[in-house]
């Protein structure tokens, strides 16, 4: 079948009942152009309103994608990050929706950076900047930005993020670890929540599809040490001091 008709049938099914899930229009109308199957292998299920897995990671179902852009609240020739671009779909329809130099992602994986690069070139987005970067450090050479979406959950997200953010700007992202919601939020501290979602947590160097050793260390000290310092209480809080001895050298003070 002629996929400019399968995606027609495949928004279609997002803004009628039961799903009821795309009431933007812009939106609705970026995904009727944007040629899914240049992003799913099967082209006979890439239409389907459902997950793929491509290169151990998740490509979202198109009523997430729907969500996760009309949540964006995107407007013409605003400057936009994604975190964790995948195999580049949402991408595509962001670009569709404030033009391609506008669309910057990062991707922790260097084989979905190679991938979604194709797949952008592909499908006519090759003016979309993609490069390998450890997403919570986010895209600094292009900051600030007017919107950021982070395509994996957080408890929080990341501060270097939110410092990315241009003023006015809102960020968008799953946040939660077993239980979660997507989550839009705006510099001047304001919070939208859109529902239940369910997405992978945002990985850190080492945890990567790919990579040589799958070390989780660098998170799991940054836990420990956080929920340590939660459980002080009392003279383990107190600062120890520097007092200035008699003979003019310095040594260490006793805790209060």
């Amino acid at each position: 079948m002629d996929p400019a008709v399968l995606r027609e049938d495949m928004v279609d099914g997002l803004e009628a009942a039961p799903k009821n899930v795309l009431v933007d229009e812009d939106v609705a109308v970026a995904m009727r152009d944007v040629p899914r199957h240049a992003f799913v292998d099967d082209e006979r299920t890439a239409y389907a309103d459902r997950d793929h897995e491509a290169l151990g990671t998740r490509v979202l179902a198109p009523r997430t994608a729907a969500r996760l852009l009309q949540a964006l609240a995107l407007e013409d020739d605003e400057s936009v990050l994604i975190v964790g671009v995948g195999v580049g779909y949402t991408a595509a329809v962001t670009a569709e929706l404030v033009g391609e130099a506008n669309v910057h992602a990062v991707d922790i994986s260097r084989p979905l950076v190679v991938e979604a690069r194709g797949n952008l070139a592909q499908a006519g987005y090759d003016g979309v900047l993609v490069d390998c970067r450890d997403g919570a450090n986010g895209y600094p050479e292009y900051a600030p930005f007017d919107r950021i979406l982070l395509e994996a959950a957080a408890v929080e997200p990341p501060h270097t993020l939110l410092e990315q953010l241009e003023e006015g700007g809102r960020l968008v992202f799953p946040q939660g670890t077993q239980r979660q919601h997507l989550v839009a939020l705006s510099t001047d501290g304001e919070r939208d929540r859109f529902g239940p979602v369910s997405f992978d947590p945002l990985l850190v160097e080492g945890e990567q599809s790919g990579a040589v050793e799958r070390n989780r260390m660098t998170r799991e000290d940054r836990e420990r040490a956080q929920r340590r310092a939660e459980s002080r209480r009392g003279w383990e809080q107190d600062w120890i001091e520097w007092e200035e001895a008699t003979d003019g050298h310095s040594r260490r003070g006793r805790s209060r």
